[in-house]
């Protein structure tokens, strides 16, 4: 049904345009006729330069109404696969940093203390230090201000100054924090060797720990 309307319809339009086809055939032969008579009246060499003139004429007019256009096309379409694939890399890169960024901030979310009147950081810190390097070794123990961070938590935090220690208490006093039940961790660590026993250090710390906001 379909090609039979198809066809019908391609009929009309031959028969609208024969008129116009003939019209053109008749216009064009004398010129036509012109051109071949003085085409034949030309030297062989003369006919050649012709034949030259006429294909590069010919090959001009593909490049510019084919070649040229396609060029385009396949340029532009170059530009726009290579602009895509710079996009899809931004995407992986900025996905890959969002998982990270969450599995962090998961992780933070489960490493927090405890919201309980009887947990304090700095209670914990001291008791942690006075078992490992003793309290003689501890000159100072300073609670710092809390800081908000984002995610809804609290950064607690708790400064240190041990003097007099050995390497091996330091080890200790770090091997003591990573095992307590309360997840602490160490933000700052700074160690002096002491002139007057190059074999003891002094010890500044700053102790940390997350917990969610009131």
């Amino acid at each position: 049904m379909l090609r039979e309307q198809i066809d019908k319809l391609r009929a009309r339009i031959e028969a609208a345009l024969a008129p116009l086809i003939a019209q053109a055939r008749e216009r064009i032969a004398p010129l036509y006729a012109q051109v071949r008579s003085r085409y034949e009246k030309l030297e062989p060499r003369e006919r050649r330069l012709v034949q030259i003139a006429g294909g590069l004429f010919a090959a001009y007019l593909v490049y510019g109404l084919v070649i040229s256009p396609i060029a385009g096309m396949v340029g532009g379409l170059d530009g726009r696969i290579a602009q895509r694939e710079h996009d899809l890399a931004n995407v992986r890169r900025l996905a890959a940093v969002y998982k990270q960024v969450k599995s962090e901030l998961s992780d933070a979310e489960h490493n927090t203390v405890p919201q309980t009147k009887d947990c304090s950081l700095f209670s914990v810190v001291e008791s942690s230090f006075t078992k490992s390097v003793g309290r003689d070794k501890i000159a100072s123990i300073t609670p710092a201000a809390d800081r908000k961070v984002p995610g809804g938590l609290v950064q607690y935090s708790v400064q240190l100054k041990l003097t007099g220690v050995n390497l091996a208490q330091i080890v200790d006093a770090l091997y003591s924090m990573h095992s307590l039940t309360v997840p602490v961790g160490v933000s700052n660590l700074r160690i002096q060797r002491r002139a007057q026993d190059t074999h003891s250090y002094d010890v500044d710390i700053t102790c940390v720990a997350l917990g969610h906001s009131a």
